[in-house]
């Protein structure tokens, strides 16, 4: 076990590419995800009308992506510089906010699946279900258990050390810290965090293509598309697989490297090389989450479209109706006074 360890503590670090890499990417992500999640933010609180549990959700969604881009400039300074000029509970912030948003954004997309999928499979009776009270109980118990799991990994961890008169961020974890807490919060948020909210999503988005294929199953008073909403599955799937999986996969067998459970620097190598990449992917998701947005937001508008249809209908009908009583009422009026002057007439 001894040369093992040698050779783990030996291994050459080939990962520096990872500092421009991030500065590069985080930028970007800034830019476009602060940008399309206030506009998002201001459609939902202004422009739609109508709320509903699934606007209850992808609003949560917004503030959890808007809560982690403002935290990038931090990050971008420290991977241009280097190094962490700020305090240390600034960093610790940083890291629990990177945690929240990841699992925050993974749990409200499990939400939207899991009610795109009760309302199409199970319109009726999921009825009671689907209420803009218990969307909100819903998201509150996410936060709750978002934030019970990344406020102590940023927090109780020593999150900033010093190297070459420079203090580290975001990074340089020690084995121990791996060993004692990290790999214990590793297989939490692996199992609670990812896999059941994957097999969620998976499940609930078979299920809902095996409903679309069976047109009778849909209430004929429904006039969704179909092709809409099979894209909007489509898109849904592959932001949580393209943002998600790399990361979290990877971060399995960082773990294990890290704790030293996988040994061999060949091992080592290939983990840190792909983690700074899927570290970015994970980042992206602020920038893909809007699609989801639109799509869903598309299907509202539609509902809205009808509804604001079927009530220019009703006044329309409403009008004639109060056209055609108004006009019987006045033709009515007219005989009453009509057989009223021809009575006086030959009584005089």
């Amino acid at each position: 076990s001894r040369n093992t360890d040698l050779l783990t503590t030996d291994c050459v670090k080939n990962d520096q590419f990872k500092y421009p890499l991030y500065s590069v990417v985080f930028s970007i992500v800034f830019v476009v995800g602060l940008l399309t999640n206030v506009v998002a933010m201001y459609i939902f609180t202004c422009s739609l009308k109508l709320r509903n549990e699934t606007t209850t959700y992808m609003m949560n969604l917004v503030v959890s992506d808007l809560l982690f881009v403002l935290t990038l400039p931090l990050r971008v300074y420290y991977f241009i510089n280097m190094n962490w000029p700020f305090k240390s509970v600034l960093c610790k912030l940083s890291v629990s906010l990177f945690y929240t948003n990841m699992y925050g954004s993974i749990f409200f997309l499990t939400c939207i699946s899991v009610d795109r999928f009760l309302a199409i499979v199970y319109p009726l009776r999921s009825r009671w279900l689907r209420t803009k009270r218990n969307a909100k109980i819903v998201c509150v118990a996410v936060w709750v258990l978002v934030l019970a799991g990344s406020l102590p990994t940023g927090f109780k961890l020593e999150s900033t050390s010093r190297q070459d008169n420079r203090t580290a961020c975001f990074e340089n974890f020690s084995s121990k810290q791996w060993k004692s807490h990290l790999s214990k919060m590793v297989i939490f948020i692996e199992t609670v965090g990812f896999f059941i909210p994957l097999l969620l999503n998976v499940v609930c988005s078979v299920m809902v293509l095996r409903t679309l294929r069976q047109p009778q199953a849909l209430s004929q008073g429904s006039k969704l598309n179909k092709t809409k909403i099979l894209l909007m599955i489509v898109v849904h799937l592959s932001i949580f697989c393209f943002c998600f999986i790399p990361y979290n996969v990877n971060l399995v067998f960082y773990a294990l490297v890290r704790t030293k459970t996988l040994p061999g620097c060949p091992a080592e190598s290939v983990v840190r090389t792909i983690y700074p990449i899927a570290l970015c992917l994970a980042v992206s998701n602020c920038c893909f989450d809007p699609i989801v947005y639109y799509f869903t937001s598309e299907t509202i508008q539609n509902s809205i479209k009808r509804k604001s249809q079927v009530g220019r209908s009703y006044d329309i009908k409403f009008s004639e109706a109060l056209q055609s009583e108004s006009s019987s009422a006045l033709q009515c009026s007219l005989r009453s006074l009509k057989a009223k002057v021809f009575h006086n007439e030959s009584s005089v």
